[in-house]
Order: structure tokens, then sequence, then C-alpha cells
């Protein structure tokens, strides 16, 4: 896998040789410096972005084959997603924002499994309040609820708790791997917190847009 940016300089590599297997179920953490690649990384393996050689495939499907629709319809249905910004729609109550993805794949109980997800996270008194009346670690729980409403076969994670707090990082981090032990997800994170990444089954270490190391998470951690 090979990505690359224009810029007017020419051509700028943004990952380099990247050959990585994600197996069903498993939880992987992706770590290393600022702009060793990460993000980008993530993305391509989401399909948002595409690599400029190789390619992805996920759940058997080659995402590098597919059209800007296609893929669209491939992260509804089979991923879910979850960013360091939250990414809430703040004209959205809570409850609009976790329906909304089943809403646009035309289930009939959005609202009830919505509701269903929110009350699993704890924020059930909260279905009806808007983004800019939650908190900070509220709203990851609400975006945490939208990602994992579709009971996504993979799910990503883009620095979870890079905007909390300790405490609340820590409440966020506990409820990422219940949804993924609840739904049987693959999961796939980008942290710089190693007791995020120690979490993970496997950690893989970038650095310059290429892997620098892959290892046990217990060891990431040390």
């Amino acid at each position: 896998m090979h990505l690359s940016l224009a810029g007017n300089a020419g051509p700028v590599d943004i990952l380099r040789g990247i050959s990585l297997d994600v197996a069903r179920g498993e939880t992987l953490g992706l770590v290393g410096p600022s702009g060793s690649g990460k993000s980008s990384l993530l993305m391509v393996i989401g399909g948002l972005e595409r690599a400029t050689s190789g390619s992805v495939t996920a759940l058997g499907r080659d995402l590098s084959r597919l059209s800007e629709d296609a893929l669209a319809r491939f992260r509804r249905d089979h991923m879910g997603v979850v960013f360091q910004s939250f990414h809430l729609i703040p004209t959205m109550t809570a409850l609009e924002n976790v329906a909304t993805p089943l809403e646009l794949a035309g289930a009939r109980d959005a609202f009830d499994r919505a509701e269903e997800e929110l009350k699993a996270i704890g924020l059930g008194a909260r279905a009806h309040h808007y983004p800019a009346q939650l908190s900070g670690g509220e709203q990851q729980r609400v975006a945490l609820a939208r990602a994992a409403v579709g009971r996504p076969e993979i799910l990503l994670a883009d620095e979870p708790t890079g905007n909390l707090d300790g405490a609340t990082g820590t409440v966020i981090m506990d409820l990422l791997f219940g949804l993924r032990d609840r739904h049987g997800s693959t999961l796939v994170l980008v942290t710089h917190a190693p007791e995020l990444a120690a979490r993970c089954d496997r950690v893989l270490r970038l650095r310059d847009g290429s892997v620098e190391g892959e290892e046990r998470a217990r060891k990431a951690a040390e």
C-alpha cells in the first residue's frame, strides 16, 4: 500500500510499502510520532482516502475498485468510525445523531435502536439534548454510540481520547472496548495513549510513513 499527495514541490509520500493483515475480531493499535502516517493509514483502511498504489481488501471486497457511492454504502453497512473531534451534527439531538446512519440505511426501527445504544452507554437520560448541551466526554459517547449502532464488523477510531481529560478518557476506553466485545467488531485505533494501546491485541508502530515495528501491546506500553 502506498499513498502520495501532490504538493507545490511535487508528490509527497504519506505511506510507503505498508503491508498489513488484520484478523476478524482483532484489536489493532496504530502508534507513532505525529506525522508518522497513523491517521492516513486508518483513513485508507476505511476507504476515506485512496491508496495511490496497492489495494485494500475488507470483508472480501477490494475497496480500491469501488466507486465513491459504493464506498459510502460499504462504510454505512459494515463500518463504524469515531474521530477525535466527535463530528456530531449540532442541530440534531443525541438520539437523532445516533439514529442517522440507520435512517440512511432505511431501518424502520432506527430510533428504537438508537435509544437502546444510548442507554447501553449510560446516556439514556441525555437522548434529547443537543451536542452543545453535552460535555466533551458525553459527546464522544454519543459518537461511539453512532459508530456502533449498526453493529459494524469493522470499528475504526482516530485518537478517541485525544480531546478528553484522563478520567473521561478512561471511561471512553472502557466503553470503546465494551462496544467491541458486545458487537464482536474488528477494532483498529490510532492513539498516542500508551494505556489505550496496551489494551489492544497487537500494536503497529509507524514512522515516516512506514512500519517501524510490530509488537504485543503489553510490550508497547512499557
